[in-house]
């Protein structure tokens, strides 16, 4: 057939069944059936448990003879077998008979039911079982099921505790050889597995294997719950975590569990401090491989993951699998309080925060505690002065990424939020979000002291300051102290004399961009803002939410000198120069000052002479709109001034104060 021979006719028999595909010894037990008689006797050991080889210096037990030989290499360091192409050596054959097969290419076992074709026999078995579903390795201590062989071995050393693979360069233990061999790549920077497509390499197999299925597009490993298919089966089990809602990897310093190995190994360095990645560009440490390898992306400008329905490039994975979200609308993470769902596992954190009221970010230099790490880091920058993400276009710098992203759509005009609702598009997402609300009247973010409820996170953080009365904002000319970041900005203003916000219909020029929002409304007539109680419209928010008070009654703000309080900011700090004195607007062609910019205005119509307020009846005008409307009341007879004494009323508030005297004077 073969013209191979064979030393004694025993073993022709035993190959000629290669040929036949005969199989005349069958397991009582199971029925599987074998070519050979110690092929049988191996495979009733996986029913008996027993292990009848044992090692003389660690004393562990096996069931094969050969696997017995290879383990105890691992004690005399043997590696009998050597590659004739490359001189590498191995202690086992099969390992040898596997890398072989890396120099010729040859892969000389086939999938009957897919075609695939695999190197190694052990490999073809491997993945017949993802066909078959087949998991026939049991874990007698909690019973879980296992495909292979070798992920039950892994996860025995997890009850265990076991680990018996030493570096030998840095002494780390681990429970699985593979995972030595893989660290010491760490040290030796070796990447022996190359992609064929696209030439990049690996420190490990399954990565290469992992990414060869981002050309194929291959996803073999299905759930059995929701049908969702993945290209890879640590993937997939993750995924079903997600319907089970096992944690395993439990933090031995603060008990906190976790679904997956290696978001416990991060979080373990959250209480270590560890960094082990460093960056050879710029000496940056990180704790997370992740998180280094999206940083070398910033030097290198790669952006390898991309969109299939928009072909949008991102250069980490995590960013792409949440864009994708945003096109199937999947929220998979649901809050076990409250049931809300969330489309990304860190939006769910901070939500159950909500819940919890749980701050365990602490920052070392002022004492303030923090719900996520990431304020933290946000918080301490504040301390240091660090910028480190700077705008390539323009050298700009910025303490956070996200407002570096935010600045570059200044650059290219990009919006890449819809509203689905009224097809408005928006920069930035937190625009959007907050955007979305004003169609929800959602309002997630409640005041602890008081319980108001706010649309936004940033609302709430500046309402939050009316009850403290921080002031961290410091204009650096004069120190005057101020809640916010934007009303510090528009202070500045006020020393520069800036105005870098020039309408393109009358030229006219704001120090802020809100004012010159407003002003274009004053062309288009345009007022988007409603109130709910009376359907009255206002072209500006402020003004709604002014209005709005008038029905509540509520007068939020209040003088520090006489306890006086006001519906709206401005009449607070108009109310505010009563006591200071302070005049802070001046005529540019008298300088007579004034303490309020409203007042300014009227005066200016004296020398200008001005007056666009024009009566529609007789056609008289006037300088300000105040003094047209009492204008109005004598062509209408309305006096809507009354005193409260003897009921006589007036047009004019003037003539109300001047009649209210005399009753004073009797």
């Amino acid at each position: 057939m073969c013209n191979k021979t064979f030393s004694d006719r025993s073993n022709l028999m035993r190959h000629l069944r290669a040929h036949t595909e005969e199989k005349p010894h069958a397991c009582g037990i199971c029925n599987k059936t074998f070519s050979e008689r110690f092929r049988l006797s191996r495979h009733l050991r996986t029913h008996t448990k027993e292990k009848p080889y044992a090692c003389d210096v660690c004393n562990r037990a096996f069931s094969e003879r050969t696997t017995l030989k290879n383990h105890l290499r691992t004690h005399t360091n043997e590696k009998p077998f050597s590659c004739d192409v490359c001189n590498k050596a191995f202690s086992q054959r099969s390992s040898f008979k596997r890398h072989v097969r890396t120099h010729v290419g040859e892969k000389p076992y086939s999938c009957d039911l897919c075609h695939k074709a695999f190197s190694q026999n052990t490999s073809l078995k491997t993945h017949l079982r993802t066909h078959t579903k087949e998991k026939p390795y049991s874990c007698v201590l909690c019973n879980e099921a296992f495909s292979y062989s070798s992920a039950l071995e892994k996860h025995v050393r997890i009850h265990a505790m076991e680990k018996p693979f030493t570096c030998d360069i840095c002494n780390k233990t681990f429970s699985v050889r593979n995972n030595l061999m893989e660290h010491l790549r760490t040290h030796t920077k070796e990447k022996p597995y190359s992609c064929d497509e696209c030439n990049k390499t690996f420190s490990r197999q399954h990565s290469l294997t992992s990414h060869l299925r981002t050309h194929s597009k291959e996803k073999p490993f299905a759930c059995d719950v929701c049908n969702k298919a993945f290209s890879d089966p640590s993937t997939l089990r993750n995924h079903l975590r997600t319907h089970t809602k096992e944690k395993p990897f439990a933090c031995d310093v603060c008990n906190r569990a976790f679904s997956q190995r290696s978001t416990l190994h991060r979080h373990l360095r959250t209480h270590t401090r560890e960094k082990p990645f460093a960056c050879n560009k710029c000496n940056k440490t990180f704790s997370h491989r992740h998180s280094f390898n999206n940083h070398l992306r910033t030097h290198t400008k790669e952006r390898p993951f991309v969109c299939d329905t928009c072909k949008k490039a991102f250069s980490d994975r995590s960013n792409l699998k949440n864009h994708l979200r945003t096109h199937t609308k999947e929220k998979p993470y649901a809050c076990g309080i409250c049931s809300k769902t969330f489309s990304q596992s860190a939006t769910l954190t901070r939500h159950s925060m909500t819940h919890s009221k749980e701050k365990p970010f602490v920052c070392e230099v002022c004492g303030k505690s923090f719900s996520q790490h990431s304020y933290l880091k946000t918080h301490l920058w504040t301390h240091t002065n660090q910028k480190p993400f700077a705008c390539n276009d323009c050298n700009q710098a910025f303490s956070y990424r996200s407002s570096l992203m935010q600045h570059l759509r200044t650059h290219t005009k990009e919006k890449p939020f819809t509203c689905n609702t009224c097809n408005k598009m928006f920069s930035l997402r937190h625009s959007w979000k907050r955007h979305l609300r004003t169609h929800t009247e959602e309002k997630p973010f409640v005041c602890d002291t008081c319980d108001r409820a706010f649309s936004d996170r940033s609302n709430l953080k500046k309402h939050f300051r009316t009850h403290t009365k921080e002031k961290p904002y410091a204009c650096d000319i004069c120190n005057k102290t101020f809640s916010y970041k934007t009303i510090l900005t528009r202070h500045l203003r006020t020393h520069s004399k800036e105005k870098p916000f020039v309408c393109d219909v009358c030229d006219k020029a704001f120090t802020m961009r809100s004012d010159l929002m407003g002003h274009l409304r004053t062309h288009t007539m345009e007022k988007p803002y409603a109130c709910d109680k009376c359907s009255k419209t206002f072209s500006l928010q402020i003004t709604l939410t002014c209005h709005l008070r008038t029905h509540t009654k509520e007068k939020p703000f209040v003088c520090d000198i006489c306890n006086k309080s006001f519906s709206d900011r401005k009449t607070l700090k108009n109310h505010v120069r009563t006591h200071t004195k302070e005049k802070p607007y001046a005529c540019s062609i008298c300088n007579k000052k004034f303490s309020q910019r409203t007042t300014l205005n009227r005066h200016a119509m004296t020398h200008s002479k001005e007056k666009p307020f024009v009566c529609e009846v007789c056609d008289k005008s006037f300088s300000q709109l105040s003094s047209l409307k009492t204008h109005s009341w004598t062509h209408t007879e309305q006096k809507p001034f009354a005193c409260s004494i003897c009921d006589k009323s007036f047009c004019r508030l003037p003539q109300l104060k001047n009649h209210l005297r005399k009753h004073t004077e009797e």
